[in-house]
């Protein structure tokens, strides 16, 4: 039985980052505030609620993300079973319920928010997709409720009236699109033509690789957008080549897989880059062997080789709860640390209402720099319940909450394709 449930039908406002560079292990590693450190051993806040506690899920089971969906709602069962195996010694609870936000296209989220938020949840863990999230994020949130996602990066949400009930653990496009721009430039390329998806995330996106790559001395010859829905991109194909650029950086969703078989032959894969929102395993495509060979891409946190802890640990879970491994493990670890945050954030509230856990998510990051550092739900509640203050550090990094929701601290991983049209971290 799927741990996910029978029903599976399914980005805040910060500061902006200076001074990026990649770092030899193929990470960036960003902190805007430091945390400091006390012990543990307060008195305790006194008799504490037995706090069952309701999040849902608008993760992308369908649409033009549909391979995240996966993924991230792994990361978020496998941290309620952590949640809910130390029920007994923190009086939480966890139970979450699946729903699907589709993407602009086919409007999944138009029946599903209101089914969730019809089940009483304190938080929506979602969407993946910034330009999807846009389309529900006042509902969420002039519903009381929290809305938390994972994935998204359009910098619109930085500066966005959320009624401080919007957060995020991926980083604002500000940072993957100047670790792209400056990855372009490094590799030797002078001219660039770009693909882009027609929204926040995409249109945004380009805007900083482009302003990156044009500080490094490099000039964009074309970039041609497309609409969500749309199904032939020809047209987009033929200006870019005939822009004949050094590289091509292909902003978009899973468009991208129509895409790449109109490229084969016509330009050389070694200088196509990735972004997270198509960053995946082309290996069951049907694409020639080696096709991809070269290419590279990024895509926001650590390396999924230096979590390969974590990625076994949830493979094993996965198999133990009767579903197949996963194919891709994009953002899985930020679904699993939204998931601890916003149970974390409800233990130090000894609260379920949403304003209660939004007025505790930056305590429990780290953000107001006077917590304990913990690495695991059960070591951070055991703080709170003891009458401390937490301060988590998670699968996907430090996350260190800003006063609006943003993290601070955040890593770009850079990949590569290899002849099985599979990516691993780039060793360059």
């Amino acid at each position: 039985m799927s741990v996910f449930g029978t029903s599976r039908p399914a980005r805040s406002r910060g500061k902006v980052w200076a001074g990026v560079a990649v770092t030899a292990t193929s990470a960036l590693l960003l902190s805007a505030c430091a945390s400091g450190e006390t012990g543990s051993g307060e008195e305790s806040q006194g008799p504490r609620d037995e706090l069952a506690l309701t999040i849902g899920t608008a993760l992308p089971q369908t649409g033009n993300l549909a391979f995240l969906g996966p993924p991230e709602e792994a990361g978020v069962a496998y941290a309620m079973s952590q949640i809910n195996e130390v029920s007994g010694d923190t009086g939480l609870t966890l139970d979450v319920v699946y729903g699907d936000s589709g993407d602009t296209d086919n409007k999944a989220y138009e029946t599903e928010i209101p089914r969730l938020l019809g089940e009483d949840v304190s938080a929506i863990i979602g969407a993946a997709s910034s330009g999807t999230s846009l389309q529900f994020i006042d509902q969420v949130v002039g519903a009381g409720v929290i809305q938390f996602s994972p994935a998204n990066t359009s910098d619109a949400f930085t500066t966005y009236d959320d009624n401080g009930l919007y957060f995020r653990t991926a980083p604002s496009d500000v940072l993957q699109g100047e670790v792209l721009g400056n990855l372009i430039a490094e590799d030797g390329n002078q001219t660039l033509g770009l693909i882009v998806l027609n929204d926040s995330y995409g249109t945004g996106l380009a805007k900083y690789v482009t302003e990156a790559f044009e500080a490094a001395g490099g000039e964009v010859v074309a970039a041609p957008t497309y609409n969500t829905g749309d199904t032939t991109f020809d047209a987009q194909i033929g200006e870019v080549l005939a822009a004949d650029p050094d590289a091509i950086a292909l902003i978009t969703f899973d468009e991208v897989s129509t895409m790449l078989p109109s490229l084969f032959g016509q330009f050389p894969a070694d200088k196509l880059y990735f972004v997270d929102g198509n960053l995946k395993n082309f290996a069951d495509q049907g694409f020639p062997a080696g096709a991809l060979t070269g290419a590279k891409g990024t895509l926001p946190g650590l390396t999924i080789d230096s979590i390969s802890d974590f990625t076994g640990e949830l493979d094993a879970f996965l198999e133990e709860e009767g579903d197949a491994p996963l194919e891709d493990y994009s953002y899985a670890a930020e679904s699993f640390d939204a998931t601890v945050l916003l149970s974390l954030a409800a233990l130090a509230a000894n609260s379920t209402d949403s304003a209660d856990i939004a007025a505790k998510l930056i305590e429990v990051s780290g953000g107001e720099g006077d917590g304990e550092k913990c690495t695991t739900y059960a070591e951070c509640a055991e703080i709170i319940v003891g009458g401390g203050t937490a301060d988590y550090d998670g699968i996907s990094g430090p996350i260190t909450f800003d006063e609006v929701g943003d993290p601070t601290e955040a890593s770009i991983g850079i990949y590569q394709y290899a002849e099985d049209n599979t990516y691993a971290a780039y060793e360059g």
